[in-house]
């Protein structure tokens, strides 16, 4: 018997994280900087260049730890742009460092970035019900309003498209397609 997974899973490492972590509600404040780290950088390329990287950017990036990555200064993003592990882009890796700041805010005001940013689907996965890729949107109304939230907060790299990119990949929206085996196991 064929397992049935979403179309765009075909690689062994797009697979791998398809079956795995695609999707999955995610409350653990620093695996949520790392997918909005991420989701940034992968803005203009493909996902698999970013699964690619991933191990190099963890390294890169301390862990993805917030309160290390926003005292990053000039020295650290010279040695991030020049390191090939990652990607090179000035803009990317500067935004990373704000972002990381702006997180932090985020953290004190809300007591987690957790919990503010459920607080844009009431708390709960929504269980959008498609039956293709190609119906999937690239934005929505609430990825709209948490790129908005976000920008007014001071982060970049976080456009409502890569809003709702990093809303599906941490489960806030759950965009298995209706006969993926993952559908229901993360609903």
């Amino acid at each position: 018997m064929t397992i049935q997974r979403c179309a765009w899973a075909r690689t062994e490492r797009s697979i791998a994280y398809h079956d795995t972590e695609w999707g999955v509600p995610q409350h653990d404040d620093r695996v949520l900087f790392e997918f909005l780290t991420l989701e940034g950088a992968q803005a203009g390329l493909s996902w698999e260049t970013i699964l690619k990287k991933r191990e190099h950017y963890r390294a890169a990036f301390d862990g993805f730890d917030p309160e290390v990555v926003a005292g990053y200064g000039p020295r650290k993003a010279d040695e991030l742009l020049a390191n090939p592990g990652i990607v090179r882009n000035r803009l990317k890796v500067a935004s990373a460092i704000q972002n990381a700041g702006a997180f932090l805010s985020v953290q004190e005001a809300f007591g987690s970035f957790d919990a503010y940013l459920w607080g844009f689907v009431g708390g709960r996965p929504r269980q959008n019900a498609w039956r293709t890729l190609e119906e999937i949107p690239a934005r929505t109304p609430e990825s709209d309003a948490l790129s908005r939230d976000l920008l007014q907060r001071g982060f970049k790299f976080v456009g409502s498209t890569i809003c709702y990119a990093f809303m599906q990949a941490v489960g806030l929206v759950n965009d298995h397609v209706m006969d993926c085996f993952r559908r229901g196991e993360v609903g």
